[in-house]
């Protein structure tokens, strides 16, 4: 849409212009922080969920296992 002012139309291309500049600039800085935040955790050496889930689950079944085997050595 166009107005009989020329101002107004180069106003507008400008701002939407600045818009889109910081729309781009607004993605390349949460890229920036996803790739530092990947980097930050990489060097922690971080364990999965699933990894802990698993190894939770054999530790209770290793307990219950001792549990049983300290039943069966000392009857009351």
């Amino acid at each position: 849409m166009h107005s009989q002012n020329p101002f107004l139309d180069e106003f507008a291309k400008l701002t939407t212009t600045a818009m889109g500049l910081a729309q781009a600039a607004g993605e390349e800085a949460k890229t920036a922080f996803r790739a530092q935040a990947d980097r930050f955790v990489a060097e922690m050496d971080l364990v999965r969920r699933d990894e802990l889930d698993q190894l939770r689950a054999e530790i209770t079944d290793l307990r219950a296992q001792i549990e049983i085997l300290k039943a069966n050595n000392n009857p009351k």
